[in-house]
């Protein structure tokens, strides 16, 4: 890397975490966040605070986004500030494969570079530096971006050209959402049926047929408790809406991540769209 001042835009659960992570290692680290309340954590951590995105970008060699959707890349790159040449832009953010390629294509016009590196991991995780960052871009670009990458996470898998990053991480989203929609299922299926729930949720979690990610969702049925959450239902239909679009313009079909998007699509309408993914299993009235 070519310095260790990094900005560091979009401070929410998991870019919190992150930017703490930054500062433990050892990276001057500069914050900006829409709501400043969200910021002010960091800040109290060592982080120096930004009045905006341009005043954050201004001076850091690295900007590292960790935003909600590609609204919010597109606005903060090419609306809000000024990127300068070689500026190495790390994009966190779980955004579609065509997206990434064309933000790329229009942030190397201006002289800056950009690398995917889409994140798999929690909160804590983040905080933790134990992810696993999925990097795609330039094998020079993610090279330079390695201290900023082994900071965050525990595994750093190089992928190949920009794009094939965000396409890994909506794959590996798919099945998250697909596995909550099958256990909300099977948990609307046995109290139907006349089983217990609680002893429902809990053999399952302990079952052969169970994951990590099923385990810990299990859990949050069992309890009730979705907030603060893991992974935000918006985000999760945000990414299904992403991956099921992407594969229409491949020509395929992903019938059961449609039916997926379904369930968090009613949660969102419900207005829980800041709550757990899990919601969509939560008891009923």
């Amino acid at each position: 890397m070519t310095g260790r001042h990094i900005a560091f835009i979009g401070l929410g659960s998991m870019g919190s975490g992150m930017a703490l992570r930054l500062l433990d290692s050892g990276f001057r680290v500069t914050v900006y966040n829409r709501t400043k309340e969200r910021a002010l954590p960091v800040a109290e951590a060592g982080a120096e605070l930004a009045d905006s995105a341009a005043q954050a970008a201004a001076a850091a060699e690295v900007l590292v986004l960790s935003v909600a959707d590609e609204g919010a890349v597109e606005e903060i790159l090419f609306h809000h500030i000024e990127l300068r040449a070689d500026v190495l832009v790390v994009n966190t953010s779980t955004v579609s494969p065509k997206y990434a390629r064309d933000a790329s294509a229009r942030v190397e016009k201006t002289g800056a570079r950009w690398i995917d590196a889409c994140v798999i991991g929690n909160p804590s995780q983040a905080r933790e530096g134990s992810m696993r960052v999925l990097a795609s871009g330039a094998p020079e670009d993610v090279e330079a971006a390695k201290p900023l990458l082994t900071a965050l996470g525990s595994s750093v898998i190089p992928l190949g050209p920009v794009g094939q990053a965000p396409a890994m991480k909506l794959a590996f989203n798919l099945l998250l959402g697909a596995q909550v929609a099958s256990l909300a299922d099977a948990v609307r299926y046995g109290e139907r049926a006349g089983l217990d729930r609680d002893l429902l949720l809990a053999a399952i979690g302990m079952s052969g047929f169970s994951s990590k990610v099923m385990s810990f969702r299990a859990d949050l049925m069992r309890s009730g408790e979705f907030q603060p959450a893991a992974f935000r239902t918006s985000l999760m239909l945000k990414d299904l809406r992403l991956v099921v679009e992407e594969a229409r313009n491949l020509g395929l079909e992903l019938t059961v991540t449609e039916t997926a998007s379904a369930y968090f699509e009613r949660a969102v309408a419900a207005g829980k769209g800041d709550f757990d993914a899990a919601v969509i299993g939560e008891a009923s009235p």
